[in-house]
């Protein structure tokens, strides 16, 4: 990848751009146009340099389907450029500015630069030295190398109706649009299955799923002893003056339970996803509005502050930016996961992750382990207790909330204790301890339109996994008792002879 070199004066110049150019502003055609521009700019870079996916692939994938609200403008867009070289994509969208532009570095994926910024602001992106070298790869199982796969015949064919079914686009939501469904028993696949274009080393954006990964790395810093989650004052910017954000926890982040103002929609914090804004300009900005810990409120800035949060207590931005990879993703063989981060270095952990259906798979069987790995604790012990425990503010309706992960909690069928990680689009890892499965679904669902039926799809795996159950215990009793019979006949012949 070519680098380029920028003069100190122009380096001097550009800052003040990129830091205006991060502020939250109004609704008008420009933006609009700005924003759809950093959506196509965005997911083409991903998808090429990070998914290996095609420009078909992309645009059925992710290009289509995407917000309403964008599409009017995303309409007009002429077509990208795409700088193979560089790993650069541009999207123009208005004759007086520079265009939107994209571009890859290893280990941080696509960054956006802002809105305005011109090609002489690529000189500010952050990348590593050296990239931390996964170990070798996985290709035998989804939870980490070294693994016998054994196919359970049972699961097997009771789950194959299910599975078949989440592809059909009409089972479990009309219209919905699946990539790759896992299901993962006793540390086993027993049943997976791919479509759109993607295969088990097809990163695919996680969307909100990230939020779950997110508080698993928290979690393994607080095992390190880097951060603690009921200290205040999570960011610096916070521990001011007459600042009552102060009193603000990483319990109460991790909860959806800052109190921060969100706007109406916690979860479209566009300026940020597709406007090249940072992190720390847009997430830790706002006003408080309740007393925090008080009420739930989903926002995407709780979850980025939380991340922000362990940058600032690490103080070493090298072994931050390092610190997903070495000491939780690669242990677990999820070699083909990436976060991305803002221009300010900022990971975008709310939503910005791209991972393998298998990658996810481990996530959920580190829960499954309650935090092990082999021989090695990577989460406190407490932990998958901690974010499973309803919150103690919940959302008005619909499932539970504990800590970045959702509960399937009021769903028939469903056992008890189950939890799950949620995206936009239809990404999801649900964690069933009692059955010691996860199941993992990833699609490209149309915004606004039908939402997969995770809660009515787990019901059935669950059904189809019991009916294994039951299966494999009539046939050890049929086994026994054909045993037993034998037995007897052999007893009944010796008897005869001696007589």
């Amino acid at each position: 990848m070519r680098t380029l070199r920028v003069a100190a004066a122009a380096l001097f110049l550009a800052v003040p751009a990129l830091m205006s150019a991060a502020q939250e502003g109004g609704t008008t055609d420009v933006m609009e146009a700005s924003l759809a521009a950093g959506w196509k700019a965005t997911f083409i870079c991903s998808g090429l340099f990070v998914a290996g996916q095609t420009l078909p692939e992309i645009e059925r994938n992710e290009l289509s389907g995407i917000y309403p609200d964008y599409q009017r403008q995303y309409d007009q867009l002429p077509e990208a450029e795409v700088d193979q070289a560089r790993q650069l994509v541009s999207v123009t969208y208005a004759p007086d500015v520079p265009p939107r532009m994209a571009a890859y570095r290893p280990g941080f994926g696509c960054t956006q630069l802002p809105a305005g910024a011109g090609e002489e602001a690529l000189g500010f992106l952050p990348r590593f030295a050296s990239w931390p070298a996964p170990p070798a790869q996985d290709r035998g199982s989804a939870i980490g190398s070294n693994v016998r796969i054994e196919l359970k015949i049972e699961e097997a064919e009771r789950l194959d109706p299910p599975v078949s079914a989440a592809f059909d686009e009409i089972t479990y939501g009309s219209g919905t649009r699946t990539a790759s469904v896992i299901v993962v028993r006793d540390g086993q696949v027993v049943a997976e299955r791919y479509d759109r274009g993607i295969d088990n080393e097809t990163p695919v954006r996680t969307w909100s799923a990230a939020k779950s990964l997110t508080a698993t790395l928290i979690g393994a810093a607080r095992r390190q002893g880097l951060i603690a989650i009921d200290y205040p004052a999570v960011i610096a910017d916070w521990n001011k003056g007459a600042d009552p954000r102060r009193a603000i926890t990483m319990r109460n982040l991790l909860h959806m339970a800052s109190g921060l103002d969100s706007g109406d929609n916690g979860s479209r914090t566009d300026r940020l996803y597709f406007a090249g804004a940072r992190v720390i300009d847009m997430a830790g900005k706002n006003s408080l509005e309740v007393k925090p810990g008080t009420r739930f409120k989903y926002a995407n800035n709780d979850t980025l502050i939380a991340m922000r949060a362990l940058r600032e207590a690490m103080k070493d931005d090298n072994l931050f930016h390092r610190f997903p990879y070495e000491k939780l993703l690669h242990k677990i063989g999820a070699v083909h996961t990436t976060l991305e981060i803002d221009w300010n270095g900022d990971f975008i952990s709310s939503s910005q992750v791209w991972a393998t259906g298998r990658d996810l798979a481990r996530i959920g069987q580190l829960y499954l382990q309650d935090g092990m790995w082999g021989n090695e604790r990577l989460l406190p012990e407490d932990w998958v207790e901690f974010v499973r425990t309803p919150a103690p503010a919940q959302p008005a309706a619909g499932n539970g909330y504990g800590a970045q992960f959702w509960l399937m909690n009021k769903s028939p069928g469903v056992p008890a204790g189950t939890f799950y990680a949620a995206g936009n689009r239809g990404q999801y890892i649900v964690i069933i301890p009692a059955l010691n499965t996860v199941v993992v679904r990833q699609g490209f669902d149309i915004i606004g339109g039908a939402q997969f039926e995770i809660d009515r799809f787990t019901a059935d795996v669950v059904t189809a996994l019991n009916a294994a159950d039951a299966e494999r215990v009539a046939e050890r009793a049929a086994a026994e008792a054909a045993a037993a019979a034998e037995g007897e006949v052999r007893r009944a012949t010796r008897i005869g002879r001696l007589n």
